[in-house]
């Protein structure tokens, strides 16, 4: 039966109750995908798969999508093409015109028709051509980070924020700015062809005596080019580097502060800013050495025409209206060969930004949606890892091996062991951040591979133990789970989190604008809003994984108090590191070394498991305000521990 369909008597069981003053007309769990952003447009072009391709054919399928814009922008360069070598035959007319004594008039209002027409067409086809290139920029980086949103947990865990960053901006700017320039350079060439035509039908010696030069361009150009390929990948792999090191110094300033590590940053940035200095300067050493000649040898041709021409002209075989045109064409044919080292250049650094973009887009998404996956609609909350084992990398340790445990809906499972026993894996995976190796992950008896991401994660929420706030409003960033909540809900979800409190003693209330990360606030205040977020999409089954552990213990007991309600009708598992958390708990399930060694109550687990006391005993499971002051629960510990005693004595 279709996860879509309705399940014979599903209307007759409880679903999860709403925090008190959240209004939902519809059934709060059933899925609905977040409304997308009324102003995203998505890209009409593609990368190319094959990989075997050239990048200018890969890229090809995206330049294409704005075939209409690149055509018409073609049309008006090609326009002033004409007019452009049509203007110097024009000038020489008129010169031998008035040599001649003869009618000039016509000479200058073709030459002033020939100006407009340039102006007009040289205005068109450079507005279109740059809209063309942003909007070809536009695609790439709506394809990039696109792609990066499919990209798995495991991908991020492997690359650096910087490196990624400088590909979906330097990388595709370099891309961006060839597919820009790279017209100009194709309507110079064009201009080459029209005026070397024009010009054999004058005289044949003279014209080659002019263009003598720029085959010794054309040969320093390929010099260039095979020198600045490799340098340009350099340059952007170290201008990524760097850029990396700037983001990890500016998100991790309060470490590096903590531990007086600047100057050792500073060092690091140093060592890498020399290290692309280095390369930067070879680039800049490579095009000294070529760019002049290539600029100068057009100059040496113009002499060179100027010279024989001189001659011709005495000897009455040229006109002084041909000298001048072909003195201005030789001027125009130079163009091109002054731009083709910076051409070069450019085109090096493009074929390099794509191979690194390509880099990117050409990894696959590890965790993607089946074909046919279904929605998962109306759950139950019934969990169950099914002899679950999983690594995360290949050559990592197993972190969960034949993980066996059953959650059942409505119930609280409390998640302990030590550090590493495998609880915020279990998270993960439930999630499906990752899949499994071996085993099955289900909810409600079905595999969640075969289940969609989205209605998974719509319905199951989680709180972790360091939560990520966005540089927005309060209300922003607990209504982020759902768009559409109201101020109400919103409010009604903070202060089932204890949070509406602290947010009402702010300047704004829900409308302050926290700053990066949520840095501005308390560790407990984000938690707080973190938990109202998750709360106010109100979902079937509730992952606490540690989410209170940045809050003193009154106001964990208040938050405790809002919990004890909420998950009343809802699967909650909840990875403790409390006495007080573990409290909240139906049962509670033992991790160690990756395996469930044990479920039961908490009392149970007392009497019977001794491994089960000495986590408790343990320093990741004392309440650090227990050392300035809060002896309640060493006292509910000691408590347990002289029960779980008792019970020993007495057995």
């Amino acid at each position: 039966m279709s996860l879509t369909e309705d399940r014979t008597g599903q209307d007759e069981r409880t679903v999860p109750a709403p925090p008190p003053g959240l209004d939902v007309d519809a059934p709060a769990t059933r899925y609905e995908p977040l409304p997308p952003a009324a102003e995203y447009h998505p890209p009409r072009g593609h990368i190319h798969p094959d990989t075997e391709l050239g990048w200018i054919r890969r890229m090809w399928p995206v330049v294409w999508a704005e075939k209409k814009r690149f055509g018409i922008a073609l049309g008006m360069a090609f326009i002033a093409l004409l007019a452009n070598v049509a203007i110097p035959a024009v000038v020489g007319e008129g010169i031998d015109a008035i040599r001649a004594q003869t009618d000039v008039r016509t000479w200058v209002i073709l030459l002033l028709v020939l100006s407009v027409a340039r102006a007009f067409s040289t205005y068109g086809y450079r507005s279109r051509l740059y809209k063309f290139a942003y909007s070809i920029e536009y695609d790439l980086r709506s394809l990039m980070f696109r792609h990066l949103a499919t990209m798995s947990h495991g991908f991020y865990d492997k690359v650096q924020t910087g490196q990624l960053v400088s590909r979906a901006n330097s990388d595709i700017r370099a891309v961006q700015m060839l597919l820009a320039f790279a017209p100009f350079m194709a309507m110079m060439s064009m201009t080459f062809v029209l005026a070397f035509a024009y010009m054999l039908t004058k005289h044949v010696l003279l014209t080659l005596v002019a263009i003598s030069t720029l085959p010794l361009v054309y040969v320093f150009g390929v010099k260039l080019r095979d020198i600045m390929f490799p340098l340009s990948w350099v340059v952007q792999g170290r201008l990524a580097e760097v850029a990396t090191t700037v983001e990890e110094n500016v998100t991790g300033v309060r470490v590096v502060k903590a531990f007086a590590g600047e100057q050792r940053q500073i060092q690091q940035l140093a060592r890498q800013a020399r290290r692309l200095r280095w390369a930067a300067v070879k680039v800049t050493d490579s095009r000294a050495r070529y760019a002049p000649l290539m600029e100068n040898l057009p100059r040496l041709g113009m002499a060179l025409t100027l010279l024989y021409g001189g001659y011709l002209a005495i000897d009455g075989k040229v006109t002084v209206g041909t000298i001048i045109t072909f003195s201005s064409y030789v001027l125009l044919l130079q163009a091109p060969f002054r731009m083709l080292g910076f051409f070069m250049i450019m085109s090096q650094r493009a074929a390099a930004s794509a191979g690194r973009i390509f880099e990117i887009l050409d990894t696959p998404a590890e965790i993607i949606d089946r074909p046919d996956a279904d929605d998962l609609v109306d759950p139950e909350g019934a969990v169950r890892f099914d002899h679950v084992t999983f690594r995360y990398g290949e050559d990592d340790q197993l972190v969960l091996e034949d993980f066996d445990l059953e959650v059942r809906p409505g119930e609280t499972m409390a998640l302990v062991g030590g550090t590493g026993s495998g609880k915020s894996t279990v998270a993960r995976l439930l999630l499906r951040f990752y899949d499994v190796d071996e085993g099955a992950v289900r909810i409600d008896g079905h595999d969640v591979r075969d289940l969609t991401m989205a209605s998974i994660r719509h319905h199951v929420g989680m709180v972790t133990d360091e939560p990520f706030l966005f540089s927005s409003s309060i209300h922003d960033n607990i209504a982020y789970a759902r768009p559409d909540a109201t101020r109400d809900e919103v409010v009604a979800a903070a202060k089932a989190a204890n949070a509406h409190g602290f947010i009402g003693e702010l300047a704004d209330g829900y409308d302050t604008v926290i700053g990066e990360r949520g840095y501005t606030l308390s560790g407990g205040q984000r938690q707080r809003i973190a938990i109202a977020r998750t709360l106010v999409a109100n979902p079937a089954v509730l992952v606490l994984d540690d989410a209170t552990s940045a809050v003193d213990v009154r106001v964990e007991a208040e938050i405790h108090e809002a919990l004890e309600h909420l998950s009343a009708d809802r699967t909650t598992i909840v990875i403790a590191h409390r006495l007080s958390t573990i409290a909240l708990a139906d049962r509670v399930a033992l991790l160690r070394h990756g395996k469930v060694l044990a479920v039961g109550t908490h009392q149970e687990l007392l009497v019977h498991e001794p491994h089960y006391r000495e986590v408790l005993a343990t320093a990741d499971l004392v309440d650090e305000e227990a050392d300035v002051g809060s002896v309640s629960e060493q006292s509910a510990r000691g408590a347990a521990e002289q029960t779980a005693q008792q019970h020993e004595v007495e057995g």
